[in-house]
């Protein structure tokens, strides 16, 4: 007797309860995605809150935004080499080196902060460029390979900063970034356009797949997003505007870091999610072989996995030079492991083939805002790692849990 096979024609929607359905068969497979870190961020919000008086108000939520702007960068540029199953250990030395390159030409040589700026970008792109190809073209593990890239380049800002140097940064644009706010009506127009930007990027994708004969996903999920964002970014946005001044002097407004941070990701997770270059970057992640026999030039994308993630390293090294107003020869020597732990505990596969920026992102919050509310509680430093490495186990022991039960459920297939 042959089994009837229902044919979905072009553009035919799904219903809710099959999404829902779907959605729990990904979570019995381990694909949790960023369930657990969502779920760590309204227990640590809820913990922190009974703790501390301090932890919601309206200054401390919008130092909690600006505080992990880097970290969320910077852990948004490893998630495509751990796309890869690569790490990148020098992302956050390569930031550093840039931003010394940034300062030593201004105060040594006299340039312009602009062309300063487009010099340490060029940096990052070189250093990518190279621990790409000595990754992908020579063979030399990503581990082996960035480590000493994270050694030697220690040594390097030592070298154009001199020992102990510290130079000032006082350009004013740079500043600005993580020290000024955009006005209070660009806050709300800032919600308004991206429920617009996700609403026409949900279209389009279902026009692609329906052109393509592709089943769609019920259109009430489109505006369930979109709702989503209006009211929390309205809510934050609410917050933020809101005077926090100590002083005179009224502070509101929505930090200037805010916006280009969400204009990053949006772009970063569309060449992720919606173009060829992304869909390469999974599929090498998955298998590389079968990327290889499948026409991928594995090797390209390998390289240039490493040029995005040191462009991105680099805008994280601006947002930290921004914030302390400084470049100095310790930059970025440390924040590299915590912006891996931001990736894992967020839901990217150390494994490879599975992440988003998003995960990255919300893995960062959770770092943050451990850190955050430890030091309003007035912990001791050792405290947060403690509990900074907890979570990160706990994160990367749910992934290999998750890795086991998808091989499982396709061995069974």
């Amino acid at each position: 007797m042959t089994t009837p096979v229902t044919t979905i024609a072009s553009g035919q929607e799904g219903s809710l309860k099959d999404q829902f359905d779907a959605y729990l068969l990904r979570l019995k497979a381990g694909d949790m995605g960023s369930l657990p870190a969502i779920a760590a961020t309204v227990l640590l919000a809820l913990l922190f809150a009974k703790l501390s008086p301090f932890f919601f108000t309206n200054l401390n939520f919008t130092n909690l935004f600006v505080q992990s702007a880097e970290l969320i960068m910077l852990s948004s540029a490893l998630v495509f080499v751990i796309i890869l199953a690569e790490i990148d250990l020098a992302a956050g030395v390569t930031a550093g080196v840039a931003m010394a390159v940034y300062i030593t030409l201004i105060q040594s040589k006299g340039w312009a902060w602009v062309p300063a700026l487009i010099a340490a970008f060029v940096t990052g792109i070189v250093i990518g460029w190279v621990i790409g190809f000595l990754v992908a073209k020579v063979g030399v593990p990503s581990f082996v390979v960035t480590l000493a890239f994270f050694l030697g380049f220690q040594g390097m800002q030592l070298v154009l900063l001199g020992e102990g140097g510290v130079y000032r940064v006082e350009q004013q644009p740079i500043l600005a970034i993580m020290n000024n706010n955009i006005p209070v009506w660009a806050g709300w127009a800032l919600v308004i356009v991206s429920a617009a930007l996700l609403g026409v990027l949900g279209i389009w994708d279902r026009s692609r797949r329906a052109r393509a004969g592709l089943v769609n996903r019920p259109i009430a999920i489109l505006f369930i997003k979109m709702g989503a964002v209006v009211v929390f970014g309205g809510a934050g946005v609410a917050i933020m505007n809101q005077d926090r001044s100590q002083g005179v002097i009224p502070i509101q407004g929505v930090p200037i870091v805010v916006p280009i941070t969400l204009a990053v990701l949006f772009v970063g997770s569309f060449v992720l999610e919606r173009t060829r270059f992304g869909r390469h970057l999974y599929a090498i992640g998955g298998n590389p072989e079968a990327a290889r026999r499948a026409g991928i030039k594995v090797t390209r994308i390998r390289i240039w996995a490493f040029i995005v993630c040191a462009v991105l390293a680099v805008i994280s090294g601006v947002f930290h030079a921004s914030r302390i107003g400084s470049v100095d020869g310790s930059a970025g020597h440390s924040i590299v492991l915590e912006g891996v732990a931001a990736a894992v505990v967020g839901g990217v596969s150390l494994f490879g083939g599975r992440g988003k920026l998003a995960n990255a992102a919300i893995g960062a919050i959770v770092i943050t805002m451990i850190d955050n509310g430890l030091g309003l509680l007035q912990m001791p430093a050792g405290i947060n790692f403690l509990v900074a490495g907890g979570v990160l186990l706990l994160a990367a022991t749910i992934d290999a849990g998750a890795r086991k039960r998808s091989g499982s459920s396709l061995a069974r297939v």
